[in-house]
């Protein structure tokens, strides 16, 4: 019975160190996938502003330059 117990114990232990040393791996890689996420977003980031700004520049020349339609309606 006590070597039950011992084996039980072992298995137990061994399970539960397992456990924690997945979590400690799952937690180091999320905090690396934050990281590269954060430095694509600063990577990016220039790219999308002088997007953003060449997409108003369009739309502000689009609307300035749109000729009336024919039949009337604006």
């Amino acid at each position: 019975m006590d070597t039950w117990v011992g084996a039980w114990l072992l298995i137990a232990i061994l399970s539960t160190i397992l456990a924690i040393a997945v979590l400690v791996a799952l937690v180091r890689h999320v905090l690396v996938v934050g990281r590269t996420a954060r430095e694509f977003q600063d990577a990016v980031r220039p790219m999308v502003d002088e997007v953003s700004r060449q997409s108003n520049r369009a739309s502000q020349r689009a609307s300035r330059t749109r000729a009336p339609r024919l039949g009337g309606r604006p």
